[in-house]
């Protein structure tokens, strides 16, 4: 497994012990933290190359991929206008953001090109082995599962059409060595940063609102935090629930299985349309790691912001994945029929 390792600090507060019917409600989730690198098809990866058979067909989306008004991008300057940016936050205070040269690229690159009219080339969004996220729990011989997304929305809501595919990597012996991209993107939050994984496994509980009333009222009570020796800081006091959801109960960021965070979007039961079997979360693709309310969940590991008000995007967007509104998209996998999974936005 890559990487330095990333570890998550302990919760504050045990909430089994303020709330022990919590505890058969227990669920272990693979957090990925993903972080730039440079993954190969035989590494567990965020936008890396995938171990794709040369003789199987690359996926691509026959739309309808409908403009929105603003011009499409390409994966190709992309990745141009990030390197530049990079460039520009590595300069000394005092010097120019950025040279003649780099604003002209990036006007360029402002201008846009047109929007497809054809199939588009599907993008690698995740790949992940078995030997790296246990929790996968893949059907038959399968020990590698690969995410791709179309890079463009699909109504009705503003969210990629995903594709997920699951194989057995022994059984990939001549790898597709340059897959095709899109010619154009939507947007830049659709090309993800390759980067190498630390999984890492934690404990999550459900999201407050998929708790029952009675056990949302408890968790809303300071008095029930204060009986179980809890009491969390004095901050969440006017509404300690709040605690709950930011600190223990759903992990921010890329993970697989766990629970999902709901938001803006109630909680509704995931049933597959196919079988009437009950949905369970498969892979969370998330626009950021942590935000201020999750802080406390971001690794050891990572520095901290300096001055500890600024905001650090590089660290809490590794991946450069921005999906519309800053959702997060859940992904959901029936047990009868894997292969076919229900895609959500969260916020």
């Amino acid at each position: 497994m890559p990487g330095t390792g990333r570890t998550t600090p302990p919760r504050p507060v045990d909430v089994t012990a303020v709330l022990p019917r919590l505890a058969p409600l227990a669920r272990t989730a693979t957090r990925l933290h993903p972080r730039p690198g440079s993954p190969s098809p035989h590494h567990s990866s965020v936008g890396g190359p995938p171990l794709w058979p040369a003789g199987e067909p690359w996926p691509y989306c026959a739309g309808p991929h409908v403009p929105d008004g603003n011009p499409a991008t390409s994966p190709q300057d992309v990745r141009l206008g990030r390197r530049i940016r990079a460039a520009a936050e590595s300069r000394p205070p005092g010097h120019p953001r950025f040279t003649p040269e780099e604003t002209a690229v990036l006007r360029r690159i402002s201008a846009g090109h047109p929007w497809p009219d054809g199939p588009v080339a599907m993008l690698p969004v995740a790949q992940l082995y078995a030997r790296d996220v246990p929790s996968l729990r893949p059907p038959g011989r399968a020990d590698l599962l690969q995410v791709l997304w179309c890079p463009f929305d699909h109504p009705p809501e503003p969210k990629p059409r995903t594709a997920l595919f699951r194989r057995s990597a022994a059984a990939v012996t001549d790898v597709l060595t340059t897959p095709p991209e899109p010619a154009v993107v939507q947007s830049g939050g659709y090309v993800p940063r390759p980067c190498l994984l630390d999984p890492e496994q934690v404990t999550e509980y459900p999201d407050l609102m998929e708790l029952d009333g009675e056990s949302r009222a408890r968790l809303g009570n300071w008095s029930t935090w204060q009986a179980a020796g809890a009491a969390p800081d004095a901050y969440y006091e006017p509404a300690p629930q709040e605690f709950y959801r930011n600190e223990l109960s759903v992990a921010p960021g890329w993970k697989a299985g766990g629970w999902t965070r709901w938001g803006l979007t109630d909680p509704v039961p995931r049933v597959c349309p196919a079988c009437g079997t009950g949905m369970a979360p498969l892979l969370t693709v998330a626009s950021a790691e942590w935000d201020d309310s999750t802080r406390s969940w971001s690794p050891y590991e990572e520095p901290a912001p300096t001055p500890p008000s600024t905001a650090r995007p590089q660290a809490a967007t590794p991946a450069m994945v921005q999906l519309a509104g800053g959702y997060d998209l859940q992904l959901y996998t029936c047990p009868a029929a894997p292969d076919h999974p229900h895609v959500d936005l969260i916020q």
